[in-house]
């Protein structure tokens, strides 16, 4: 079923233009953030290999808390204390380039050290008890690493390996594209760290107040993911609805234009309660494209069905907020939503 495929762009330009509906955002003009940018990686990759059980000690005792977790959990090749130095010595040696890439491309962090603080800004704003993190620590980290955007004793860590843009020529590379390929790796641009960050922000927060889905059926999944870029849009209302979703600029659209069409295929084709999760993952999960909708389409097209669905129910009435949006269950904003594009 080549839905995507045979969509009509310039046809989505105009539905999104016409059919579009201006955001109401609030006014967070008297909300005060504080946020402060370390440069860990500056002083990892400043470490003097040739004194380096001293020059270990000293980033101990300038980042004591972070530097745990960077040498015992990011870089994860720690068995043992005595393993430290070497292990430390061996990364710098073979990360140099990647350093000294990212210390071109990141020399100023300042514009997107704002755009983080904007988001965190609209945060304390529905979440006035919740408790921001008040430092941005950058750092490099292993390419193979989990590590992308950390949550950390009040801090957000940032692994600026990946984010070197697109076209970086590692990313290129035969074996990088084994752990990143294309439809990933185009997302490791600067432009998606913040967002990113606000990505570990809704974890943290959705977590706390104790957001569980206990449901496994695909539509339930679909509106879970669904919640968590209604928040995104409200932490980020400037931000390109491309980048929230990873979607490209065409991708959306056709998505936008074919919302209908979408749908109608979930419904006819009884997917909407299936519990097994082969099925569901090809539907809810980061992949290339959607098969059933051609290679023109973006995988993960679950999530754009889903954050339909909890817009449908936020609008049904203005007094909702977004506390309610978490801890109402996915088949209750489900079934209240009554939605049909």
């Amino acid at each position: 079923m080549q839905i995507i495929s045979r969509f009509v762009y310039g046809l989505a330009c105009i539905l999104l233009v016409s059919c579009g509906s201006k955001k109401k955002i609030p006014d967070v003009s008297t909300i005060q953030v504080s946020l402060q940018t370390i440069r860990f990686e500056s002083a990892f990759f400043a470490i003097d290999t040739f004194s380096i059980d001293a020059s270990i000690q000293k980033i101990f005792d300038t980042y004591p808390s972070f530097s745990k977790d960077f040498l015992f959990n990011i870089l994860g090749s720690f068995q043992n204390p005595e393993s430290v130095a070497s292990s430390s010595k061996a990364f710098i040696g073979s990360y140099k380039n990647i350093y000294e890439e990212s210390q071109k491309q990141f020399a100023n962090f300042s514009a997107i050290e704002k755009e983080i603080k904007g988001g965190l800004t609209f945060v304390k704003y529905y979440f006035p008890n919740y408790k921001l993190p008040n430092k941005i620590i950058t750092f490099i980290g292993p390419l193979n690493s989990y590590a992308n955007i950390l949550t950390t004793d009040n801090s957000l860590a940032i692994g600026l390996q990946l984010y070197l843009g697109k076209s970086y020529s590692l990313y290129q590379s035969e074996a990088v594209q084994t752990l990143y390929p294309n439809y990933i790796s185009r997302r490791f641009e600067a432009a998606y760290i913040p967002v990113n960050c606000m990505k570990n922000v809704i974890d943290d927060i959705m977590l706390q107040q104790k957001s569980l889905n206990n449901s496994e059926e695909l539509v339930a999944q679909m509106i879970e993911q669904g919640k968590r870029l209604y928040m995104i849009d409200a932490f980020l209302p400037n931000v390109a609805d491309t980048l929230k979703t990873g979607y490209t600029k065409a991708q959306l659209e056709a998505c936008e234009a074919s919302e209908k069409n979408i749908w109608t295929f979930f419904v006819q084709n009884d997917l909407l309660f299936e519990t097994d999760a082969n099925r569901i993952n090809t539907y809810v999960n980061d992949s290339p494209n959607t098969p059933e909708f051609g290679a023109s389409s973006p995988g993960n097209i679950g999530m754009f069905i889903g954050w339909k669905i909890v817009k449908k129910w936020m609008l049904q009435d203005e007094k909702r907020t977004i506390q309610q949006l978490i801890q109402t269950p996915a088949k209750t904003i489900f079934e209240q939503a009554k939605y049909k594009p």
